[in-house]
């Protein structure tokens, strides 16, 4: 693989990675209807005090799916990225929500997720439906020598993952992008199946669902470990709204 970081531009990866980002959301568009939160149209752009740091923060719901995020940040003059597609879906069937995250730090950063529903070590056919087919992707990928695993500091963070995340660093090449661009298809293409063909989850067991759905939404974004960067860099006030994004409407509470 040819290392291409020092040729190719910031603005151009971050354009390219934005465009993965938003071919698997027309997918998920052409699949599900979706309507905007209306409460939160004012962070559809928004910047840091300096203008330094520019973002976007879009969410929406449906009656399939619960929450849905699409954003990104952008600090141009550090060659820092990071946008996200994540699907938390509805409490009607059991098929893990849907995680992407892909950046620059200033090296490509992406990750990939199937982020389980239930209690894995106890629920054996759970793993081999769900988890089990992506066993030799996550394997090949550890092997990958032009790949660096990413290992996040945080103890929640690492708990958070699935056993088969994706999240690993990579030099800047239209070949990595390229990768990141096949396995993210893959990702979707493959859950979309699982949606299609899951089975509808008991009236009774509902309620119980969405609430530990809500409940691990919430902790794993005000756990991120970037909130504190990034009230370092759009003050608390800004900040604390985006996190309250991230997770909920303003009418949900736990």
């Amino acid at each position: 693989m040819v290392d291409l970081n020092p040729d190719i531009d910031h603005t151009t990866v971050f354009t390219q990675l934005w465009d993965i980002l938003g071919e698997l959301r027309q997918k998920l568009d052409t699949r599900f209807t979706l309507h905007p939160n209306p409460s939160k149209q004012e962070l559809q752009s928004f910047s840091s005090p300096d203008e330094s740091v520019n973002g976007s923060l879009m969410t929406f719901s449906g009656s399939e799916i619960d929450w849905l995020v699409y954003s990104w940040l952008n600090n141009p003059k550090r060659h820092f990225s990071t946008m996200r597609l994540t699907v938390w879906l509805g409490t009607h069937i059991r098929v893990p929500h849907l995680a992407f995250e892909l950046g620059t730090v200033p090296t490509v950063f992406f990750y990939m997720d199937y982020v389980p529903r239930v209690d894995l070590w106890s629920d054996l056919n759970y793993v081999e439906r769900y988890y089990e087919p992506v066993n030799s992707t996550y394997l090949a990928l550890r092997d990958n020598p032009h790949l660096s695993l990413f290992t996040s500091k945080s103890l929640y963070v690492r708990q958070f993952q699935s056993p088969i995340h994706l999240c690993y660093t990579c030099q800047t090449s239209q070949e990595s992008l390229q990768l990141i661009e096949t396995i993210a298809h893959d990702m979707l293409e493959r859950w979309l199946r699982w949606v299609d063909e899951a089975e509808p989850v008991p009236e009774e067991a509902r309620t119980a669902l969405g609430e530990r759905d809500l409940r691990m939404r919430r902790i794993s974004t005000e756990r991120d470990p970037g909130n504190q960067l990034a009230a370092q860099i759009f003050g608390s006030e800004l900040t604390d709204t985006l996190v309250r994004s991230l997770w909920s409407s303003d009418d949900k509470t736990l």
